[in-house]
């Protein structure tokens, strides 16, 4: 389990936490690059969506490793979100938009993506 306040810089310490969790659970590398960016967009879609960089707030992972799936969850204290209601990132409007894309990547990286708490807690889920 890892945890951070709400400080955009503290984003750095999600590849070594991946770096650790890949080899104390010998995890194939390579799902390393998609377990790392879809962590990396969870957090940072916490830290900064959801907890709105407020340092007092805390983002938590964790994880859980099965058999044959790995599941990290990512959770944060803000006021939850509809994943549901984000805009489509491939619609012609919103090609050229910064941002917008993490949820997507998340789906597209792993092999499924669970919102919980009303969205405040992201589950990223990978076949082993």
């Amino acid at each position: 389990m890892l945890t951070l306040t709400s400080n955009p810089k503290n984003i750095s310490q999600v590849e070594p936490f991946i770096e650790t969790l890949i080899k104390q659970h010998a995890i194939n590398p390579e799902l390393y690059g998609n377990i790392l960016i879809s962590v990396t967009e969870a957090v940072t879609n916490a830290i900064v969506h959801g907890n709105q960089a407020d340092e007092s707030k805390n983002v938590c992972i964790k994880c859980k490793k099965k058999t044959n799936q790995i599941a990290i969850q990512v959770s944060d204290e803000g006021v939850g979100f509809d994943p549901d209601s984000l805009p489509d990132p491939t619609a012609p409007e919103n090609l050229l938009k910064i941002g917008g894309r993490g949820v997507f990547l998340m789906r597209q990286l792993s092999d499924n993506v669970n919102f919980i708490d009303e969205g405040r807690t992201v589950e990223i889920c990978f076949a082993l």
